[in-house]
């Protein structure tokens, strides 16, 4: 496992006042989804259906509920005419997307919070290739994050502890424990280019 320098040394807090979720809307695909995460998403559907909009819905029952990319793999719908937001988000009436999937975990309707492709923004896992561990690396956009990037700074918080939730999620407590000793100093597996977890 390869880990970035900049998830342990950049800091940052995501601010919903400022980017309302815009993460959820601007990329070149919908989010990533495991595998496992397709059926998670069959199952939990019918349960997340109220909280979407009638458009989504339309789109989901023509389409499917989620789509193969040849260049990411099996990514969650999108929807409107340049194919930005994700079916599964929906404004509120502050503009602010929320997430389907999250609003029934928040309520204690569904056991599973959303794709960890989502939970772990801007964290972006890059699976390994040929010879290669798999990489973490930090990959927040410019504009969107800046407010997330001023607000870490302010709290003083590194990418990685505002992330401890889906990092132990994905890849358990020990692996989380290690990264954080990691970056306090306590052991030296480390290079000028990247940090190394178990």
């Amino acid at each position: 496992m390869q880990v970035s320098d900049e998830v342990v040394d950049k800091q940052f807090v995501c601010d919903l006042s400022k980017c309302k979720g815009g993460c959820c809307e601007e990329g070149d695909a919908g989010a990533p989804l495991e595998k496992a995460e397709l059926e998670i998403i069959l199952t939990v559907f019918d349960t997340i259906k109220p909280y979407l909009t009638p458009e989504s819905i339309r789109e989901i029952e023509k389409f499917g509920k989620y789509r193969y990319d040849r260049e990411f793999g099996w990514v969650t719908p999108t929807l409107g005419s340049d194919r930005e937001i994700c079916v599964y988000g929906k404004r509120d009436k502050t503009g602010t997307i929320q997430c389907a999937f999250e609003q029934a975990y928040n309520e204690g309707k569904i056991p599973w919070k959303k794709p960890i492709s989502c939970h772990l923004f801007p964290i972006i896992i890059h699976p390994p290739k040929s010879g290669q561990f798999e990489r973490l690396n930090y990959e927040a956009r410019e504009k969107l994050c800046s407010p997330a990037c001023v607000l870490g700074k302010k709290l003083k918080v590194p990418v990685y502890e505002f992330l401890k939730e889906p990092l132990i999620r994905k890849y358990g407590e020990a692996f989380y424990n290690a990264l954080d000793a990691i970056a306090k100093g306590e052991t030296g597996i480390a290079s000028s280019t990247q940090k190394t977890a178990p």
